[in-house]
């Protein structure tokens, strides 16, 4: 069976590269600029993408959680629904986002996280859509989303694998375009609790899915373990400072970070290979000059039987190996040989090895 995912063109599977998205979120702190500065830097650093998220917050949230008093150093309102709204993006931004990242190469797309949203970027006519962990049991939600026929990414923080299993059945058996990122929807996740060996799980339970991770760590290194237990997408929460208002950017990758994840991931990806064990044209000089050849121990006569007193191994390597010793040992010589002198196939005709 072969795994597979199309996102803006780009193929996606367990021969391709890592596909990496920069999730902004928001850290634009509701900035059309800062947005597209951001968009900017994940493509300088060598992202695929920049993913924002989209929240219809009057139906998306309770009134009174919508008016709950959100008085803290990284508030933008005087309530949660105030500062969220704060936040938002409506279709004026997101349309120029949508232009931006056309022209400075870059897949832009969102996370839906209610029907309302959804929709908003449906009528856009986004690549891709991204479920939020909290939304992978939101069975009505993904059934929408699917019913698009876009790609979508979904990731499973705080669920169980019958969680994962029955939201991605509900979502493949309408759009087999679907990604699942393994995910700890801690923030930032203690890294005993990223159970990457879940990759490994979900490759094995959903044999026809691309699989991936959300990392909330603070570095770099578990993506790039991730690549080599089969993920295949990574998504890292992206900023332009760490110490910028707003509660994510303590956990994000600032560009540099994100530079040096891509450039891991690449290295990652052509240092596997294709697991056969080959001699590279750059390994022949080390290995002549470091490798031992059979050596005559002192000067020998032609028509000498060769017996292993008569014999070294020194380097460098430009005889027999030593791994003909056994059938050197009671051949005769040709010729004469000097001391230190590597023996060659014209001075004995040994036995092939295992014969």
């Amino acid at each position: 069976m072969t795994r597979s995912l199309t996102i803006d063109g780009r193929v996606v599977n367990d021969d391709s590269p890592s596909y990496v998205i920069a999730e902004i979120g928001h850290n634009h702190q509701g900035d059309l600029d800062q947005a597209m500065h951001l968009f900017d830097e994940a493509r300088r650093a060598g992202a695929h993408a920049a993913k924002i998220q989209k929240r219809d917050n009057r139906s998306l949230y309770t009134k009174a959680a919508f008016d709950k008093p959100y008085e803290n150093e990284n508030s933008y309102g005087a309530t949660y629904g105030e500062h969220r709204e704060a936040l938002e993006f409506g279709k004026r931004e997101y349309e120029e986002l949508i232009q931006y990242s056309k022209r400075i190469g870059i897949t832009f797309f969102s996370t839906a996280f209610d029907l309302p949203s959804a929709d908003f970027l449906a009528e856009l006519d986004m690549p891709a859509y991204k479920i939020a962990s909290a939304d992978v049991t939101n069975i009505p939600l993904l059934r929408h989303v699917a019913s698009f026929g876009k790609p979508t990414i979904i990731s499973t923080g705080g669920a169980t694998l019958e969680d994962v299993r029955r939201g991605h059945d509900a979502f493949a058996e309408i759009n087999p375009q679907v990604a699942l990122l393994q995910c700890t929807a801690g923030y930032p996740a203690a890294w005993d609790e990223l159970d990457l060996k879940v990759i490994q799980t979900f490759r094995e339970e959903f044999p026809e899915t691309v699989i991936g991770l959300s990392s909330h760590d603070n570095g770099i290194a578990m993506a790039v373990a991730a690549h080599a237990l089969g993920s295949r997408v990574v998504e890292k929460h992206f900023t332009l400072d760490r110490t910028l208002k707003g509660t994510d950017h303590k956990f994000s990758l600032e560009p540099q970070g994100l530079r040096k994840l891509c450039r891991d991931l690449d290295r990652l990806h052509v240092a596997l290979g294709d697991g056969v064990k080959r001699v590279h044209p750059s390994e022949v000089d080390p290995i002549r000059k470091m490798a031992k050849s059979i050596v005559a121990a002192r000067d020998l006569p032609a028509g000498h039987v060769l017996t292993r007193e008569d014999l070294g191994m020194k380097s460098p390597g430009v005889g027999l190996p030593p791994a003909e010793l056994d059938n050197v040992i009671g051949q005769t010589l040709k010729q004469a040989v000097s001391e230190d002198e590597a023996l060659t196939r014209d001075i004995v005709e040994p036995v092939a090895v295992g014969a």
